[in-house]
């Protein structure tokens, strides 16, 4: 017989940061396929500036989660301006009354990496002090600092409601050093962030929590010539926030940072080829998932 049963996530509101390429636009077109309402941001528009003069833009990431069958909206926004991410959140508000489920892929701690160094002449690893210190600045506004104002501006419809989810896409630090300092650093950071929202909240009923994911093959990877050495698509950190709002016990997480790869075993989810990759650790100071994040 014909499964005629709602998607999992059919009604469901939810808003995903840094959705132009990558991780975002992943975990975007997986909650469109479980039948989601997606707001799609970024800052690469079909009208304006694209990031690392990239092709892809949140206009196309909001396509596919029509595609997919959920349905996206489109919007644009600076993620580390409190203006921008202010105007965003009551904008959705005043649309849709709630937001169930917020994700934040935002990174550009890697912007303008081309797969071997960086703007300023590093690479991934260079030596802390042989490195220019205004690289750390630029790694905590793209990743802590507006992951916090992502948060800031979506709690207080949260707490009102007593429910919903906010999932940091970052990286564990729990195994050691992540083979750069600033990347590092950030990530660190951002899981120490994710531990405290989640005390606050918990009290509200509100869930925070990061996820981790492997070595990604996104489009700047896939173009820097660097695929072999990817270990899964962003479908695969898609299908585990599919999971995470789909589950009534998901307070169960807070606080935590959760590796895809144990999620896919806990829920039964697969990557886009059906399989199920493995955890994904930086060894040798070489590699890293968010040089492949963007």
């Amino acid at each position: 017989m014909r499964d005629t049963s709602p998607p999992m996530l059919a009604g469901r509101i939810c808003l995903v940061a840094g959705a132009s390429r990558g991780l975002g636009r992943g975990v975007a077109r997986a909650l469109g396929a479980a039948g989601a309402t997606v707001i799609v941001t970024g800052r690469s528009s079909e009208a304006g500036p694209r990031t690392d003069q990239r092709p892809e833009t949140f206009e196309d990431a909001a396509r596919e989660v029509d595609a997919a069958g959920g349905k996206g909206h489109p919007y644009r926004c600076d993620h580390t301006s409190e203006r921008e991410v202010d105007g965003l959140v009551a904008w959705a508000l005043r649309r849709f009354g709630r937001l169930d489920c917020v994700v934040d892929a935002v990174w550009g701690g890697n912007e303008g990496y081309d797969g071997e160094r960086y703007p300023d002449g590093s690479s991934f690893g260079t030596p802390f002090w042989r490195r220019p210190v205004a690289r750390l600045g630029e790694s905590f506004e793209a990743g802590v600092y507006a992951q916090l104002l992502l948060a800031k501006a979506v709690a207080p419809a949260m707490v009102q409601m007593r429910s919903g989810l906010i999932v940091t896409v970052s990286f564990d630090t729990a195994g050691g050093y992540l083979g750069d300092i600033f990347y590092d650093l950030a990530k660190a950071a951002a899981n120490r962030l994710t531990l405290a929202m989640a005390e606050e909240l918990k009290p509200f009923g509100v869930t925070a929590l990061g996820l981790s994911p492997g070595h990604v093959l996104t489009e700047r990877v896939r173009d820097a010539g660097l695929g072999d050495q990817t270990t899964e698509t962003p479908l695969y950190a898609g299908r585990a926030v599919v999971a995470l709002a789909a589950d009534a016990g998901v307070a169960r997480h807070a606080g935590q940072v959760l590796h895809v790869a144990d999620l896919a075993r806990e829920y039964g989810f697969t990557d886009r080829d059906g399989s199920q990759p493995a955890r994904y650790l930086i060894n040798n100071g070489q590699g890293g998932t968010d040089v492949a994040q963007g």
